[in-house]
C-alpha cells in the first residue's frame, strides 16, 4: 500500500490541538523527537522561532480551516489595510516580534552548536576548539548589533535545562555585564567561552546524580562538586584554552568570602572575568530553585548571597536583568496578568506576553504603546490553571540579546 503523503501548512498558521511533524533533523531543533502535539501559543511561538515556511500536519486536521489559502489571503489584505508609517506603533511592534523571534532563533543554533562543540572534545580537540571560538564570536557580535542591548525571554521547549543551555544563558548575562563594564574585546571572548564551557566537567558525572533534584546524599554531593576539576583537567589536557578561560571552568564556584569550591578563594585571588561567571552562574542556580521567578531569585541574591559576590557587579546584574527581569509573572494596571518577554528602555512597560486571569484572550503587549504598566510581581501559586498554561509560567527561563536597532 502507497504511503499517504504528508499534509503540509504554513508555519505561521498553526493552531493549538494540532500534532505536527517537523520538517528538521532531530540536530536542528531542540525537541526530543520530530513530532510534536502543540499545547500553547507559547510553543508555537518557540517553533515559528526555527524560521520553518511549513509543518507537516500530522493529526487535527478538523481544526483547520477548509482552505489554507483562504486564511492566508485575509491575513495578507488585514495587513495591507493597516497603516505603515514611518515610526508608527507598527513599526516598532513587528521589531519588537523580529527581534524576539532572531533571539529564540539564535539561541536554539547556538545550543545545537554548543553540542556539537562538546561532542569533538575528546575525538578531535582542535576542531572542538575552533568551533566553540566560532560560536563565541557570534555571541560577541549579537552583543554588540545595537548600542544598548536588552534582554529576551528564550527557552529550549524541555523542562529539563541542559549544560549547553544553561552555559550560553550564563554567557548573554555575563558578555552584558562585560559590556557594562567596557571590557576589552580579548577579555569578552574569554568570557564567553568560559561562560560556555563552565560545567563542561557535568557531563562527566553520572546522569543519575547530575540530574537529581534533591536529596543528595553525602558522597553524591561530593561527587557533583568535582565537575569543575573535572572540566578544568579535560580543557587543560588540550593545550589551547586560554589561562582566562581555564580559571573561570575551575573556580565559577568560588566566592569572594572564601565561602566555595574547589580551592575556597577569597576575592584577591579570584580573577574579575572568573567573578562574573560565578555571579551569573549563582543566579540561574537561584532562578532554578526558586519556582521560575527571577524577581525572586535576584531578590535572595542582593540579600542572602551578598557577602559572596562584588557589590559593583551585583548592581550592573540588577541594572542589567531590569526591575522586572524576562519571565517575570506580572499584573498590569489595566487588571491582565503577563509573563515579561523582552526589557525595555523604559523597565516598567516591557513586551509581555498577556491574558486574562482564566487564561483567556492570550496576546502578545507592548506596553510602550499603551497607557499600561506593571503593577505588581506575582507568584506561580497565585495563577489560575488556565492562566498557568497561557503564560507557560512553569518553564524554565533562559536568556538571550534583544536584537532590536538602536533608535
Amino acid at each position: 500500500m502507497a504511503k499517504a503523503e504528508l499534509i503540509k501548512i504554513p508555519a505561521s498558521q498553526m493552531l493549538v490541538g494540532l500534532t505536527i511533524k517537523l520538517p528538521l533533523k532531530w540536530t536542528q531543533h531542540p525537541f526530543f523527537i520530530n513530532r510534536i502535539k502543540l499545547k500553547s501559543l507559547a510553543q508555537i511561538e518557540l517553533i515559528r522561532g526555527l524560521d520553518l515556511s511549513f509543518v507537516y500536519v500530522l493529526s487535527g486536521h478538523e481544526l483547520l480551516p477548509e482552505t489554507i489559502e483562504e486564511v492566508e489571503d485575509a491575513s495578507e489584505a488585514e495587513d495591507a489595510a493597516k497603516p505603515k508609517t514611518k515610526g508608527s506603533a507598527l513599526d516598532s511592534k513587528s521589531a519588537a516580534i523580529k527581534a524576539m523571534r532572531i533571539g529564540q532563533q539564535r539561541f536554539l543554533n547556538n545550543i545545537n552548536e554548543s553540542r556539537s562543540v562538546f561532542a569533538k572534545v575528546g575525538l578531535d580537540p582542535e576542531a572542538a576548539y575552533r568551533d566553540a571560538a566560532t560560536l563565541v564570536e557570534g555571541l560577541v557580535e549579537h552583543l554588540q548589533e545595537t548600542d544598548t542591548p536588552y534582554l529576551t525571554l528564550v527557552g529550549s521547549g524541555e523542562m529539563e535545562v541542559s549544560v549547553t543551555q544553561h552555559g550560553i544563558s550564563v554567557a548573554v548575562l555575563s558578555l552584558m555585564i562585560g559590556h557594562a563594564l567596557d571590557l576589552p574585546k580579548s577579555d569578552m571572548r574569554d568570557l564567553a567561552l568560559g561562560s560556555l564551557f563552565h560545567d563542561f566537567g557535568k557531563l562527566k558525572i553520572p546522569e543519575n546524580i547530575r540530574r537529581k533534584r534533591n536529596d543528595l546524599s553525602e558522597p553524591e554531593r561530593n561527587y557533583l562538586k568535582m565537575h569543575p576539576n573535572l572540566g578544568f583537567d579535560t580543557l587543560n589536557a588540550c593545550s589551547l584554552y586560554p589561562k582566562n578561560v581555564l580559571n573561570i571552568v575551575l573556580h565559577h564556584h568560588e566566592y569572594i568570602d572564601g565561602s566555595g569550591y574547589p580551592d575556597h578563594l577569597t576575592e584577591k585571588d579570584i580573577p574579575q572575568l572568573t567573578q562574573i561567571v560565578s555571579l551569573v552562574n549563582d543566579y540561574e542556580d537561584l532562578l532554578a530553585q526558586f519556582t521560575f521567578s527571577p524577581q525572586l531569585a535576584l531578590g535572595t541574591l542582593f540579600k542572602s548571597h551578598a557577602k559572596q559576590h562584588s557589590q559593583s557587579l551585583i548592581g550592573i546584574l540588577v541594572k542589567v536583568l531590569g526591575i522586572f527581569p524576562p519571565g517575570t509573572l506580572v499584573s498590569l494596571s489595566d487588571g491582565s496578568i503577563g509573563k515579561v518577554m523582552m526589557t525595555t528602555s523604559e523597565v516598567k512597560q516591557p513586551h509581555v506576553w498577556s491574558c486574562n486571569h482564566a487564561g483567556g484572550e492570550p496576546n502578545l503587549r507592548f506596553l510602550l504603546e499603551e497607557d499600561v504598566t506593571v503593577s505588581s510581581v506575582l507568584k506561580l501559586e497565585e495563577l489560575t490553571e488556565g492562566a498557568l498554561k497561557t503564560l507557560q509560567a512553569d518553564s524554565p527561563i533562559s536568556f538571550y540579546f534583544s536584537a532590536m536597532p538602536d533608535s
